[in-house]
């Protein structure tokens, strides 16, 4: 039997208008990787057709606060953490079920508070691969550490950008194989005045010690909306494996994020 986490309930929502440009506002914002905002996503993931066989399944929570930290007048330092949790069911032919923690990745963005003259929001730091995973299949058991930057230009409604970064491995089990891997994801989004955005990116791995490209393209679809005095977003879409490994997600997948957001 299939397991989740986490339910979710949504509530019956009556937006006014007058909340409806502050909220375009923040969904602009939550399309900026490096904004001054804090938020809290809780991003769900859904692989019906996993592994070598295609008779696995996964299901991943990613829990990702980001929280920005101002630094002085001119500079921020975003904090963005992936915590997974993972629930994955023969993933390959006679792993079993395994349910716990996988491996976090923290990134530190150092980031102006102002866009350059051509409109251009960037930041730039450290990554670290943390071992939290819980079983050997849930995580690498190796320390890492490497670079990430982001860069982006938002004009009209539209959010244009990439975010990258590298991980190399320095610690840990001798006997897992070292982590080597290069995280890339470009993205576009459109904001509309009601708040909805809609966004077209890819969350592209390559491991260069297994030479595989992992591929998955999204479309999602979001929207920001307020219950009583706290404000949410909530964002679903499919997902599509352009290209992975024998061991990863085949074909098709889903998203649904839910989102806390705490405005200043």
């Amino acid at each position: 039997m299939y397991r989740c986490f986490a339910a979710l309930l949504v509530p019956t929502l009556f937006l006014s208008s007058v909340n409806a440009l502050a909220d375009s506002d923040l969904a602009k914002k939550l399309s900026n990787p490096v904004s001054d905002l804090i938020s809290v996503p809780f991003q769900h993931n859904w692989d019906n057709r996993y592994g070598p066989v295609e008779g696995g399944r996964k299901y991943t929570l990613n829990i990702q606060p980001v929280i920005p930290i101002s630094i002085g007048e001119d500079w921020n330092l975003i904090s963005r953490t992936i915590l997974p949790v993972v629930s994955q069911e023969e993933i390959f032919p006679g792993s079993g079920d395994q349910t716990g923690l996988s491996d976090t990745v923290q990134s530190a963005f150092f980031s102006p508070k102002e866009p350059t003259e051509g409109g251009v929001t960037w930041g730039v730091g450290p990554v670290f691969l943390l071992p939290t995973g819980t079983e050997p299949l849930l995580g690498t058991e190796k320390w890492g550490a490497g670079p990430t930057g982001v860069v982006l230009k938002q004009t009209g409604p539209w959010t244009i950008g990439g975010l990258v970064n590298h991980i190399w491995s320095f610690a840990g089990n001798d006997n897992r194989a070292d982590v080597n891997s290069t995280f890339v994801q470009p993205f576009l989004a459109y904001n509309t005045p009601t708040s909805w955005t809609y966004t077209l990116q890819t969350e592209s791995t390559y491991d260069w010690e297994a030479e595989q490209w992992n591929v998955p393209v999204h479309f999602l679809v979001a929207k920001v909306f307020k219950v009583g005095k706290q404000t949410y977003q909530i964002q679903a879409g499919p997902r599509y494996y352009a290209e992975s490994p024998a061991t990863g997600g085949q074909d098709w997948g889903f998203r649904l994020n839910w989102v806390m957001l705490f405005p200043k």
